[in-house]
C-alpha cells in the first residue's frame, strides 16, 4: 500500500530520516509498516487524565499486533474541575485549539499514516475530533473513561456534589465536618467527572459521530475491560488505515444529527453545542446552531443521568451504555444509519446492545424522564446571534425578573456566597465570552453555590460565558455577540426587566439598549500579550463554535 510515511522513509534521499529512526528502534522491515501516532493527553494534574499513560500500552500493543509501528506524542490538558471558578479556567477552552493544533502539526509534520488520540478531560475530546476533521486521515478517539462514584452517607458522589457543598456550607446547611467529608469522598480514583457532564457527553457524541468504536468510551477508567478495549482500538485503527476509512466519511450532517439526538436524549452538557459546531466547521459540513433547538423540541430525555437526573456514567455502562441509548433511538426512528470507524454501520453497532435486566438508567420513549430535550436556542434583544438555554433538571420554560448585573464570575460568586441573590433575580454575568474572558469560562461555581443554597429553581442565569456540564437550573449561556464585541448584553443594567421564553425562543429586556450603546467603548484587553492575547484576537463567535482556526470557507462535505 502507498503510505503517507513513504514521504519520510522511502528512497535513498530519506536515509538520514531512517538513520534517526533506527536509533529510536525501527528496523529495515519496520519502514514498510504504517506509522501510527499514539497521541496522548496524559497528565497527573488531577484524576481525569492520570491513567492515560498506562492506557497507551495496550493501544501500542494492538497497533503492533495488527502490523503497524506506533510513535508517541503528547499534548497539554487543562483540568476543568480543578481550574473551575479561578483565573486558570480561562485556559480551558483555549486548550482545545492548542491540542487540535498540536495533533495536526505532529501528524502532518511527520507524514504519519494514522492517529489514535487518548483523551479524557473536557477539551481534549473535541480537540481530537477537530484535528481528525482537519487532517482527514484514518483516526480513532479513545476516551480514558469515567471515574467511579464516591460515596457518602449512602449517596453516590461526584465532583458536582463538592461544588454544591460549597454553597450549602456557606449557607450553614451543612457544617465544617460534613463539608470536609464530602470533599474527601467525592473522587475515589482515576477517571473523568462521573455524570453526563461535558467529558462523558462528548465521549458519547464522538461514538455517535463514528470516530470512537461503539462501547469503548463507556468503559470506566479503572475497569479491567479498559485495557482490552484499548488493544482493540489499536487493531481497529490499523484496519481503518488499510481500508482508508476517513473522518470526513463519518462526520456528515446525518452523524452530527445523531450526536445531537443522543446528547438531547441524555440531557447532556450544553458544551456539546459549542464543540459539535466546531467539529462540523472543521469538517466542512453546513450545520447550524438551530438544529439543536429543533431536535430538542422533538426528542424526549430517556437517560436519567446527573446533573439533572439520578444516575452516573458508571451506572450507564452497567445498564448497557451508549449502544443501549442508540438502540432506543434506532427503534424509535430517531437514528440515521451512517458509517463508523469500525467498518460497520451505526445500525449494526447498536443492534448489538445488551440491556441489563431491571436497569433504570435508560428509559423508553414511552416512559421518558422528560417529554422535551434540555436544549433551547433563543434570540432577542440580548442575543441577536443566539444563545443556549440548558433545561436539564428544570421544568420551567419561561422566566422573568429584574437583572442583577456582574462584570465577572468572581464578582457574582462573592455576592452569591454572602446570600445576596434572591428568588426571582435574573443574574447576568458578562465579559466572560470567548474574546472578552478571554476563554469563555464556565460558571459552575455560581450555579453549584445556588444549588447548595436551594435557590437554583428560583433564579435564572445569563452569561456570554459557558456553563459546566455539571450545571443545571434555568441557565442561559453562549450569548452572542458577546459583551467585549459590543453585544447588547453589555448594555443591560441592574433592575432591567428580562423576559425569557424557551417556547417562543425569545430573550428580551425592557430597556432601550441601542441608545445606551452610543456611549459604549470597548473594554481594554485583560491580557495584552501572550497566548491569552493571541486567543482573544483570533477567536470567533460562540454561535459558530468559538474557533481560532481557519475552517473550510465553502462547506462541501455532505
Amino acid at each position: 500500500m502507498t503510505k503517507n510515511s513513504d514521504h519520510i522513509f522511502k528512497g535513498n534521499a530519506r536515509a538520514p530520516a531512517r538513520a534517526m529512526m533506527r536509533a529510536a528502534g525501527m528496523t529495515t522491515e519496520d519502514f514498510d509498516k504504517p506509522v501510527i501516532a499514539v497521541f496522548n493527553t496524559w497528565t497527573n494534574m488531577g484524576p481525569c487524565n492520570m491513567d492515560l499513560d498506562k492506557l497507551a500500552v495496550p493501544v501500542r500493543a494492538g497497533i503492533r499486533a495488527a502490523g503497524g509501528w506506533p510513535v508517541d506524542f503528547n499534548a497539554i490538558a487543562i483540568s476543568d474541575g480543578i481550574t473551575m471558578g479561578s483565573e486558570g479556567m480561562r485556559a480551558s477552552l483555549m486548550s482545545r485549539e492548542v491540542i487540535a493544533d498540536s495533533i495536526e502539526l505532529a501528524v502532518r509534520g511527520h507524514s504519519l499514516d494514522g492517529v489514535i488520540v487518548l483523551v479524557a478531560c473536557d477539551k481534549t475530546i473535541p480537540a481530537a475530533a477537530m484535528a481528525l476533521a482537519r487532517m482527514n486521515i484514518p483516526g480513532v478517539v479513545l476516551y480514558g473513561g469515567s471515574i467511579k462514584p464516591g460515596h457518602h452517607k449512602g449517596k453516590d458522589l461526584s465532583v458536582q456534589d463538592v461544588f454544591e457543598a460549597v454553597g450549602a456550607h456557606a449557607s450553614n446547611i451543612i457544617d465544617d465536618a460534613e463539608f470536609e467529608q464530602i470533599e474527601k469522598a467525592a473522587c475515589p480514583g482515576a477517571g473523568a467527572c462521573g455524570g453526563q457532564f461535558t467529558a462523558n457527553s462528548m465521549a458519547m457524541a464522538l461514538t455517535f459521530l463514528g470516530l470512537s468504536p461503539m462501547g469503548v468510551n463507556d468503559v470506566p477508567a479503572t475497569n479491567v475491560a479498559k485495557n482490552n478495549a484499548a488493544f482493540k482500538c489499536g487493531e481497529i485503527l490499523m484496519d481503518a488505515v488499510r481500508e482508508n476509512r476517513l473522518p470526513r466519511d463519518m462526520i456528515c450532517e446525518a452523524s452530527l444529527r445523531n450526536a445531537v439526538t443522543a446528547m438531547t436524549a441524555t440531557a447532556a452538557s450544553t458544551n456539546a453545542i459549542l464543540h459539535l459546531l466546531a467539529i462540523a466547521r472543521e469538517a466542512g459540513v453546513a450545520f447550524d446552531i438551530d438544529v439543536f433547538d429543533e431536535i430538542s423540541r422533538t426528542t424526549p430525555v430517556i437517560g436519567d443521568l446527573k446533573p439533572g437526573g439520578q444516575y452516573m456514567a458508571f451506572d450507564l455502562y452497567e445498564a448497557g451504555g451508549s449502544a443501549l441509548v442508540g438502540k432506543r433511538l434506532k427503534d424509535d426512528g430517531r437514528l440515521k444509519n451512517v458509517p463508523t470507524i469500525t467498518g460497520r454501520t451505526m445500525f449494526e453497532e447498536v443492534d448489538d446492545a445488551m440491556e441489563a435486566a431491571g436497569q433504570k438508567v435508560v428509559r423508553t420513549f414511552a416512559d421518558p424522564v422528560k417529554s422535551r430535550g434540555g436544549y433551547g436556542i433563543l434570540y432577542g434583544d440580548i442575543a441577536p446571534e443566539g444563545c443556549v438555554a440548558k433545561l436539564a433538571g428544570h421544568g420551567a420554560l419561561q422566566f422573568s425578573g429584574p437583572a442583577r448585573v456582574f462584570e465577572s464570575e468572581e464578582d457574582c460568586f462573592a455576592v452569591v456566597e454572602k446570600g445576596g441573590i434572591h428568588k426571582g433575580d435574573v443574574v447576568v454575568i458578562r465579559g466572560e465570552g470567548p474574546a472578552g474572558g478571554p476563554g469563555m469560562r464556565e460558571m459552575l461555581a455560581v450555579t453549584a453555590a445556588l444549588v447548595g443554597q436551594e435557590l437554583i429553581d428560583d433564579v435564572a442565569l445569563i452569561t456570554d460565558g459557558r456553563f459546566s456540564g455539571a450545571s443545571y437550573g434555568f441557565v442561559i449561556g453562549h450569548v452572542a455577540p458577546e459583551a467585549a464585541h459590543g453585544g447588547p448584553i453589555a448594555f443591560v443594567r441592574d433592575g432591567d426587566m428580562i423576559s425569557i421564553d424557551v417556547e417562543t425562543r425569545e430573550i428580551n429586556v425592557a430597556a432601550d439598549l441601542k441608545s445606551r450603546a452610543k456611549a459604549w467603548t470597548p473594554p481594554a484587553p485583560k491580557y495584552p500579550s501572550g497566548a491569552y492575547a493571541k486567543y482573544a484576537k483570533l477567536v470567533g463567535s460562540a454561535s459558530k463554535g468559538a474557533l481560532t482556526s481557519f475552517p473550510f470557507s465553502t462547506e462541501t462535505n455532505k
